[in-house]
């Protein structure tokens, strides 16, 4: 296992170590500017969508999950966050549709910038890990479909959380006050 375990570490470090500090910068400074942000991705991409949502209303962003049912209206002023390894995902690509209507700023977070998802964003985050698809280029990985996607991207997101709670200065016990007090 421990074998495997490596292997799997230094597939997500290879992905994350190729992601261009500028786009991840931007993210952080999007982040920062918004009033409201906004998430959504489907299975697995949506998981890790909902991980960041939390973790950043736990550093005091007014963060919520598309599709959940205590979710406001989207509005021309919010943050919009999507996520999906091939970028072209229908429904997330018609939520990009629409949130670029309603003139929301746009983050794309995908292996293809040359997708549907990313042609409506603001600005993208582009995970250089392998998907479900296996397209010709993509990097090879051991593990099944995006799992290696998802696991970056989970990654990346924790690491926006770092340099947003610095921007922001929150501190732990902050952070700690927003957690859940009743599990």
């Amino acid at each position: 296992m421990k074998k495997i375990i490596q292997a799997v570490l230094a597939e997500i470090e290879e992905v994350v170590c190729h992601v261009p500090d500028e786009q991840l910068k931007a993210a952080t400074n999007y982040i920062a500017a918004a009033g409201r942000i906004f998430v959504f991705g489907e299975g697995r991409s949506g998981f890790m969508a909902k991980s960041f949502a939390m973790r950043l209303m736990h550093l005091g962003a007014d963060a919520y999950v598309i599709g959940e049912t205590t979710t406001p209206s989207i509005q021309a002023e919010d943050m919009i966050i999507l996520v999906s390894g091939s970028g072209k995902t229908k429904s997330v690509c018609w939520t990009a549709e629409r949130a670029a209507e309603l003139g929301c700023v746009i983050l794309a977070v995908t292996t293809n910038t040359a997708s549907p998802l990313a042609a409506h964003a603001t600005a993208v985050i582009e995970v250089p890990a392998a998907t479900k698809y296996r397209k010709a280029g993509e990097k090879e990985s051991i593990q099944p479909l995006g799992s290696l996607f998802d696991q970056s991207t989970h990654v990346l997101f924790d690491a926006l959380c770092l340099d947003y709670a610095e921007k922001q200065n929150r501190t732990h016990e902050q952070t700690f006050k927003l957690h859940s007090n009743v599990e």
